[in-house]
């Protein structure tokens, strides 16, 4: 007697009907998503030189407001050369100093720094250095300070709007004020700190001294610079 058995894994054979609609469904994601790909980059083309003028507007602003517009004549953008990341400015990865001139001359230089010992943690600044050596203008960019407390740093934060703490630095330089005496009032030093939120003021003061050191000893090569170019020591 013979034992007749069936294969244990069988084919099963798929209709043809469901084979089409299988590849039709499949053709159609395809299609789909080269449209939407195609969509998402004209898209994208399109609104790109509106981001980009945008982008320059919100620097230009922000830069606005330490260096004033009337005191260069250059194409400040474009006048820029790029920093490695510089532990005594406070930054570990790269940024910009725009360089400002007027008639061909070196007038000022708009230089990012940070203070690593805010209350909350970080605190990102910007700052213009004069020619001479000055300070013109120092704001907080970024900060997570307490609301009502330590965010005084911040000029749209200061309650004192006719004399935000911040403009302290408005034309301070190592002429008019010692490097040792760059303290708040509560160390032995020349700036007043809000009483009670004392650390926040003593980051920012620590730190613009810090950068305007190192920028002033620097201002030559920073402003020989090849544009565009990344400095180096």
């Amino acid at each position: 007697m013979t034992d007749a058995t069936e294969p244990a894994d069988k084919p099963v054979a798929v209709p043809p009907s469901a084979l089409r609609v299988s590849m039709r469904s499949t053709l159609m994601m395809v299609l789909f998503t080269i449209a939407f790909t195609a969509l998402m980059a004209g898209t994208y083309l399109a609104t790109k030189p509106l981001l980009d003028a945008s982008a320059r507007d919100e620097k230009l602003k922000l830069i606005g407001e330490v260096l004033p517009t009337d005191s260069y004549d250059n194409k400040l953008l474009e006048d820029v050369i790029t920093l490695p990341p510089q532990p005594e400015l406070g930054l570990d990865e790269p940024s910009t100093v725009y360089r400002a001139r007027k008639a061909g001359e070196p007038v000022a230089m708009v230089v990012e720094a940070a203070a690593p010992d805010g209350y909350s943690g970080r605190i990102g600044m910007i700052l213009a250095v004069a020619r001479n050596g000055d300070i013109l203008a120092v704001r907080v960019t970024v900060h997570k300070e307490t609301p009502g407390l330590g965010d005084y740093i911040d000029p749209k934060k200061d309650r004192n709007k006719a004399r935000p703490w911040i403009t302290q630095f408005n034309n301070a330089g190592f002429a008019r004020i010692a490097p040792e005496a760059w303290k708040v009032k509560r160390d032995g030093g020349e700036f007043d700190q809000m009483t009670g939120a004392t650390i926040s003021a003593r980051a920012v003061t620590n730190a613009t001294r810090k950068a305007l050191a190192w920028t002033v000893t620097r201002s030559e090569k920073l402003f020989a610079t090849a544009t565009g170019a990344t400095y180096s020591e």
